[in-house]
């Protein structure tokens, strides 16, 4: 099976499609700004990764989702509940983290079906 990796460098890939399936990385937020036009930005950002690898929001499998303060669940849900497709909703977690960058609020985390 081949492997296909999309915008690569030296350390990463922004996405990994292999066996069906494709792995991004995780998406963070624009710094400084809110979690809510954070978590908008990242899933725009999912949307046009998911795009380049053949696949769509609709096949999301599962969502990992990191907030740096999880008192920010309901305002980063409102962004998500929008955003989600309602018919294939993806199994999803949600954790408090520290993030690499205090200005982060929000990462986001999916594996999807091709």
């Amino acid at each position: 099976m081949s492997i296909v990796r999309i915008e690569s460098n030296h350390r990463l890939s922004q996405a990994v499609v292999h066996g069906g399936l494709v792995y991004l990385t995780g998406q963070a937020g624009d710094e400084g700004a809110d979690v809510e036009a954070q978590t908008r930005y990242v899933l725009s950002q999912i949307d046009r990764l998911l795009a380049k690898a053949g696949s769509d929001k609709s096949k999301i499998l599962s969502a990992t989702i990191l907030l740096a303060d999880v008192a920010e669940f309901p305002l980063m849900n409102t962004v998500w509940d929008a955003w989600v497709d309602q018919a294939n909703p993806p199994a999803r977690a949600t954790l408090e983290a520290r993030m690499v960058k205090p200005e982060y609020r929000v990462e986001i985390i999916v594996v999807a079906a091709t």
